[in-house]
């Protein structure tokens, strides 16, 4: 099995590349417009490289193609005001949990998702919330995430004319 590793910016096109593999999973076809990757590819080069960064992925390298990556997790921390419950207000969000279809089954994932916790961890954040999909859900569950009681709501606005 690998190891997991943090991302640096300069694998900021892998990680756009298995979005895009991620994507494709989750939002038959994969989106064929490309300005979501230059987009990505720019907010992942710059909060990959922050000194103090409320953005990271950890990787797990392929094996057997140099350059390439197997798997990702990639995080953010959220700021909110604090509470009771957690003084600091900063939660963690996972997104992007990705592993290449042929490199499936050996435990990538759970290598990154597993970093990435730690450095969560590690930061001080007691709260990390996540979406599952169905063949992802196991994994988190084995992980300690459980279902909350409150459901996600969404509201898409829509850009405005400067």
């Amino acid at each position: 099995m690998g190891e997991a590793r943090r991302a640096t910016m300069t694998d900021a096109a892998e990680l756009v590349r298995l979005r895009g593999v991620f994507l494709g999973a989750t939002a038959s076809p994969e989106p064929a417009a490309d300005e979501w990757r230059r987009v990505a590819l720019n907010v992942l080069q710059t909060r990959l490289a922050a000194p103090y960064p409320t953005m990271v992925a950890f990787v797990v390298d392929c094996a057997d193609r140099p350059g390439t990556l197997a798997a990702s997790a990639v995080g953010a921390v959220d700021c909110r005001l604090g509470g009771p419950d957690d003084p600091t207000g900063e939660n963690g969000y996972v997104f992007n949990v990705v592993t290449d279809p042929d490199q499936r089954r050996r435990g990538y994932s759970r290598l990154c998702m597993t970093a990435l916790l730690d450095w969560y961890s590690d930061r001080g954040i007691r709260t990390v919330d996540l979406r599952a999909s169905p063949s992802g859900e196991p994994l988190y569950q084995s992980l300690g995430f459980v279902r909350t009681t409150h459901p996600a709501m969404r509201l898409r606005l829509s850009a405005r004319d400067a």
